[in-house]
């Protein structure tokens, strides 16, 4: 008692204004670091005695110091009345089962630390970031790069599809078989290798992509690995590899889209007049790529028990299955025409199919949980194909328009030079920057075992809608070069395609609104899950645990997000040094506002939070931006920081600060706090004073845009692992070839510039006055030689393709696919 009196004495002594601010600091001190509660108890003591405070004051703290600090007293007292009033008013969501099953697959990743508001910056940065395998390289190189010789998008969409010469070639080189264990007759790839594969081929041809990406996606392999029976994957694996069975999954219905809930295909078991147990399915699925090729077919349907011959429940629940294509019954045979991308899309009906019950994928130990299976395997699917798609085109993209800007020209200047086309190649070359470095940092984390289903959510959604944009970017850059198709045209097919990808794997808007925070918020936050867990068990001492932990967490984020506010994130540590180290910050300073503010939004909505999807959406963005700017950080890390990379680098970050304040932004205008949303309109007329981050600058952007237009061991590394063709006749052969001649021609071009601004020579073309030229002695013959080569070249590669009235409505290939020229013929 004597130490404590002479500790609450030197309080007593201390001058009131020096109490005041001694309090002030320590408290944004222990708020800012988040120190436990017994610790803020003292302070509080201290305080107390600081304001010379009466001693009821201090016998009634001191109680309430007790009724928070002994669990027994709190879960009695606090926790326990709380608990059956936030039941009471359904105050927190009621989870179904199929939104639990959703909720708890997979598993939690780098998006936890960055929902936690402290992140842990050296985990982000020590995540792996793979590089091909020896053997993985040597396939990318030889079967994916012959593949890529045999097609071209052009062909391909000519012919509605691949000649039996492709199709031979992806079954010898297993490209079906890239996730089959070798065990089994397939290559057992990594996922970053499978992603590799996906974006060389992408490069070339889209529905070449979306034809090997699906058999290794989510379908019957990926089910068979992890869920199947040892017989099934003894009999179907090695088929599969090969390519003698070719899969489909069935999921998708008329009713029933991103809804299972409302699935109405549906297999009833029965016994046979052999006295075995039998499936009867009827089904009705559209949208199913491959089906009408198909051998076998995956499906997901309800499955009803009406006799109880596999057990006490008559509705099991969600089921996937095995069901060979030639099975009496099934329907296939036709196709959906997806906007003109000749890819394999297919409906599948089914009336009265029987099958026996040990086709169910894992036997009866799989009855009802085919839910669990699809949304476990979708948590590492979604992060693989379509990112892998996008990052591809992307590749495309900034190399492409880097020469089409370089060689291209109007009023007597390359277009690259003007501000307007610099500004949609900066925003082309930064979201390749960031694509690729997200890319292969979601592998590391799927390599690494990981199946992250928030983190693929984000990566489906932002690479597709990130995509979009580049595509439409470079479609605005390349003008008529764009709209004219034909086998010179790059970007039409992709820029066709873009909302296929938008809408496949979970519709985007529902991804955004619904699973990256909806779920997120609940799946990611640490204490969220296990209240509402807790509230649904009636677990008192489950919720106290969590609930003041979480009570501690907000206060804690709340601390540290004004710090950080004020500071701009100054006071938060970076792993590194360099130009990384102000994102790491900002990093930390953008998690706590993030966390604090998205637990305004759970406890000021609570079980409504669902709903308000507006809201939702923009909390995904910040989530979402987090993410992509830690994988970016990884990546510039991981390549020993380049000085080349830097202008691509920094953009990258500045942008995914910018989109991370414009969500703030609607944030702190639309939540509605009761009582408080006056003042986070105070706060949010603070934030636009004080970014997070602001659009990525001009004079940023003008040297990305530049750094595309230069040729060399750089622009290569931006686009290392896209399809590059050596024939000077291929569409981007030709601008490859034109930018090549058209660097080695710019000093002649410059002698000529001078002599015309001398009037030496007059103001014509170059190709017209470079003989005049050789003759005047302005330029050599050689030179004079160079300049027709390349003028010749350039107005070569700018001309768009034109038919015959003939060509135009005989819609035939006229060239074999792999000779190396392209077709002539529109479709």
């Amino acid at each position: 008692m004597d130490a404590m009196s002479e500790f609450l004495g030197f309080f007593a002594e201390v001058p009131l204004w020096a109490s005041i601010g001694s309090s002030v600091l320590i408290l944004l001190v222990l708020g800012f670091t988040g120190a436990p509660l017994w610790i803020w108890a003292i302070a509080g003591y201290a305080g107390l005695a600081g304001l010379n405070a009466p001693g009821w004051l201090f016998i009634t703290y001191t109680v309430l110091v007790l009724v928070f600090n002994v669990k027994a007293l709190r879960r009695l007292v606090l926790s326990g009345p709380l608990m059956k009033l936030l039941d009471a008013i359904n105050f927190l969501p009621k989870i179904s089962e199929t939104e639990q099953t959703a909720i708890e697959a997979g598993n939690v990743w780098v998006e936890g630390e960055l929902f936690s508001g402290k992140p842990d910056m050296k985990r982000i940065l020590n995540e792996d970031y793979p590089d091909l395998t020896e053997e993985e390289q040597a396939y990318m190189d030889g079967p994916v790069e012959k593949l890529c010789e045999m097609v071209t998008d052009w062909d391909v969409m000519v012919r509605k599809g691949f000649t039996d010469e492709v199709w031979e070639f992806m079954r010898k080189e297993k490209f079906f078989g890239l996730i089959i264990p070798k065990k089994y007759g397939g290559l057992e790839f990594s996922a970053t290798a499978h992603s590799a594969i996906v974006a060389k081929l992408a490069s070339r041809c889209g529905p070449l992509a979306t034809t090997v990406m699906v058999p290794n996606s989510l379908g019957p392999a990926e089910l068979l690995l992890h869920y199947g029976t040892e017989e099934q994957k003894d009999h179907y694996l090695p088929r599969l590899a090969t390519g003698e069975e070719m899969p489909c999954f069935g999921l998708t219905e008329p009713n029933a889209g991103s809804d299972a809930g409302s699935m109405r295909s549906e297999g009833v078991v029965f016994k046979g007049e052999d006295g075995k147990l039998y499936l009867r399915m009827n089904f009705e699925k559209r949208y199913i790529t491959l089906a009408a090729i198909s051998t076998v077919i995956g499906l997901a349907f309800n499955l009803k028990d009406p006799d109880h011959l596999i057990g006490d429940e008559e509705n099991r629940g969600i089921t996937c299955a095995l069901i060979p294509s030639d099975t009496e019954g099934v329907e296939l045979g036709r196709r959906h025409d997806p906007l003109g991308i000749p890819f394999y899309n297919c409906p599948i009906d089914g009336k009265d199919v029987i099958i026996p019950v040990d086709s169910i994928i894992g036997g009866l130990d799989g009855a009802g949980n085919g839910w669990r299976m699809l949304m476990e395997s979708l948590a590492v699917g979604r992060g693989i194909s379509l990112p892998a798609q996008s990052a591809g085109g992307a590749k495309v993209a900034t190399r492409v328009i880097g020469a089409y800007a370089a060689i291209r020209k109007q009023f007597g200047l390359n277009i690259g030079k003007f501000e307007g086309i610099e500004e949609p190649m900066a925003r082309i070359g930064g979201y390749n920057y960031l694509l690729e470095a997200t890319r292969r940092y979601t592998t590391g984390g799927l390599d690494r075992g990981q199946k992250p289903a928030v983190v693929t959510a984000i990566a489906k959604y932002n690479f597709t809608e990130l995509g979009r944009e580049i595509a439409n970017d470079a479609m605005d850059i390349v003008g008529g070069a764009g709209i004219s198709r034909g086998p010179r045209n790059i970007f039409a097919s992709t820029y066709t395609a873009l909302p296929i990808a938008i809408t496949v794997e979970g519709a985007n808007i529902l991804t955004r609104t619904l699973m990256i925070f909806g779920q997120g918020a609940i799946r990611c936050h640490p204490y969220a899950y296990n209240e509402i867990d807790a509230l649904m068990n009636k677990d008192v001492k489950k919720f106290d645990d969590n609930f003041w932990k979480h009570i501690g967490h907000v206060v804690t984020n709340m601390f540290r997000s004004v710090v950080l506010s004020v500071t701009r994130g100054k006071l938060a540590g970076s792993p590194v040094s360099g130009p990384a180290s102000k994102y790491f910050r900002k990093l930390s300073w953008a998690s706590a506002s993030f966390a604090f503010f998205a637990d305004l939004a759970l406890g000021s909505y609570g079980g409504a939070l669902k709903m308000k999807e507006k809201i939702a959406g923009r909390y995904a963005d910040i989530l979402s931006f987090l993410y992509l700017a830690s994988g970016t950080l990884k990546r510039f890390e991981a390549e020993g920081r380049q000085e080349a990379d830097r202008a691509y680098f920094e953009w990258a970050m500045e942008y995914s600060f910018y989109r991370i304040q414009q969500a703030f932004e609607g944030i702190l205008r639309e939540i509605n706090v009761p009582g408080l949303s006056w003042l986070f309109r105070l706060v949010g007329v603070w934030g636009r004073l004080n970014p997070i981050g602001t659009y990525p600058s001009d004079k940023l952007g003008h040297k990305v845009a530049q750094a595309m237009q230069v040729r060399g061991a750089d622009r290569d590394q931006m686009t290392s692992g896209m399809y590059l063709p050596e024939d000077r006749e291929s569409a981007i052969g030709r601008y490859e070839y034109t930018m090549q001649l058209n660097e080695e021609a710019w000093p002649v071009f410059k002698k000529l510039y001078k002599a015309i601004k001398s009037k030496e020579l007059p103001k014509e073309p170059y190709l017209d006055i470079a003989d005049l030229a050789v003759e005047k002695g302005v330029i050599t013959k050689a030179e004079g030689e160079l300049v027709k080569k390349t003028e010749i070249a350039r107005n070569d590669a700018i001309q768009v393709d034109e038919f015959t009235l003939d060509e135009y409505l005989n819609q035939t290939p006229t060239n074999p696919v792999g000779s190396g020229k392209e077709s002539t013929m529109v479709p």
